[in-house]
């Protein structure tokens, strides 16, 4: 995804995301994914996540995951993260990420996130100065 409305992160893979071949094990990719997504709140829209779960009582569970693996990424690799909004709904959000290293794509994902109410456990729609941000970083899909 080359696309100047994306977010990007490096992440440094860790030993703790590795299975004992030293190889991402798979649901790690889904904890450094929901990573991007509190660093993109953080730092791209300038929104702090822990704010937004702590004092607001918002967060944002994935609901549908869509993941090809390409290629495996080892320890000690960067894995540069890219992330893009295709859709943005009443209360969800269509998010593309890509994984590349090494100038390979390792993994591609579709994710639909939902922003919710963590007391009452159901959807709430976005607010329109963060709907606002959010727009800055739709891509072509």
């Amino acid at each position: 995804m080359d696309n100047a409305n994306t977010f990007i992160r490096d992440k440094l893979i860790r030993f703790h995301h590795c299975d004992p071949a030293g190889i991402v094990f798979y649901p790690q990719y889904f904890v450094l994914f929901h990573e991007l997504v509190e660093d993109w709140f953080n730092h791209g829209l300038q929104h702090d996540y822990a704010q937004l779960v702590q004092a607001q009582r918002l967060g944002l569970p994935m609901v549908r995951i869509e993941c090809d693996f390409l290629s495996p990424s080892t320890i000690g690799e960067v894995l540069t993260l890219s992330l893009g909004v295709r859709h943005i709904g009443r209360s969800s959000l269509g998010l593309m990420v890509e994984g590349t290293a090494g100038g390979k794509t390792r993994v591609r994902v579709a994710l639909t996130v939902v922003l919710a109410d963590v007391d009452q456990l159901r959807s709430v729609p976005f607010p329109p100065e963060l709907r606002a941000g959010i727009e800055r970083y739709r891509i072509d899909s």
